[in-house]
């Protein structure tokens, strides 16, 4: 049996890198860079792409990446993928440790990785690696495996050595306290959190609309109010010691809180709003990632119990 190679990737590569994503996903991955081998090596030779490969004599059985959408201190480790004939043998793990293994000399603190919730596969791999569990990324992108409901991710964080993303030092509101006290153990508090360089943000991302938030306040909440009800909406808010004025405001609008993720150019952390979600069951593995999930089934049970009844009213007005 000849032995796998673990190296980096070379332009050469690129036909082989998409025929690999083509073998395993078909035409449903959800980055169609893949699909052009052309983008693979622009994505590579501009820096975007940090990719390593797992090679033999004859074929790429495997690729992963440290991806960066614009000059940053973080990146996400993505793009992995594995030949079939090749599993079994680590080589997710192998790829990644490697490139958190490199990821201090490419000037990073810190990297993130999103796991497909289909299957519990990549949560053992992120956990083997030593990311921690930060939030939900719910119904975040069409399904890698052609199933009808879109793909939740987790969303973890593993710190480069050297380097801290501390939580504010704030006492946490009850409903999100464990999952909050466990991420300060993990992470470290201040007194101090760094503040957003971005201004408000608003874009359309297939079926749900993402809104950044640096400051809420009560003009914005109400401009919040009245988005039309039918839209999903996810929204990423700066964490702050305002926290627990943001989550009331946030809760009212009909919003549940689906955790954090880490923000792209300095240190500090979004926390997660999400609005509207399809019903689903998963079995998460992790309690903190559980009580979320359960938590938004909740809420989009309790929003659509109240639509009903507001429909049900206002058909009985118009009679």
């Amino acid at each position: 049996m000849t032995p796998l190679i673990i190296r980096a990737y070379r332009p050469s590569d690129a036909n082989a890198v998409s025929r690999l994503f083509q073998e395993v996903y078909g035409d449903h991955y959800a980055q169609p860079d893949v699909y052009l081998p052309n983008m693979i090596n622009q994505h590579n030779a501009e820096g975007h792409w940090q990719s390593m490969l797992a090679v033999d004599d004859t074929a790429v059985l495997g690729h992963a990446a440290l991806r960066r959408d614009t000059p940053s201190n973080t990146a996400e480790l993505a793009l992995t993928v594995v030949h079939p004939a090749a599993q079994g043998q680590d080589i997710a793990t192998r790829l990644g440790r490697e490139l958190l293994r490199q990821a201090g000399s490419l000037g990073l603190k810190s990297a993130s990785i999103m796991q497909v919730t289909h299957h519990p596969y990549t949560q053992r791999i992120a956990k083997k690696l030593g990311f921690h569990n930060t939030g939900l990324l719910p119904d975040y992108v069409p399904s890698p495996f052609g199933e009808p409901l879109p793909e939740t991710m987790v969303m973890c964080c593993h710190m480069i050595e050297g380097h801290t993303r501390p939580l504010p030092d704030i006492q946490w509101p009850e409903s999100c306290r464990a999952l909050m006290q466990h991420l300060c153990s993990v992470f470290g508090t201040h007194q101090d959190t760094p503040r957003l360089a971005t201004s408000l943000q608003i874009e359309q991302h297939q079926h749900r609309v993402d809104i950044i938030i640096q400051h809420l306040n009560d003009d914005l909440l109400e401009q919040l109010r009245q988005l039309p009800g039918h839209w999903v909406i996810s929204a990423r808010l700066e964490l702050s010691r305002h926290f627990a004025w943001d989550l009331c405001s946030f809760s009212a609008l009909g919003f549940a809180f689906t955790g954090l993720m880490p923000t792209s150019g300095d240190n500090g952390w979004f926390a997660l709003f999400h609005r509207g979600v399809q019903v689903r069951s998963l079995d998460l593995g992790c309690v903190y990632m559980q009580q979320l999930h359960d938590d938004l089934q909740q809420n989009a049970s309790a929003t659509r119990s109240q639509r009903c009844a507001d429909a049900s009213i206002g058909a009985r007005s118009a009679a």
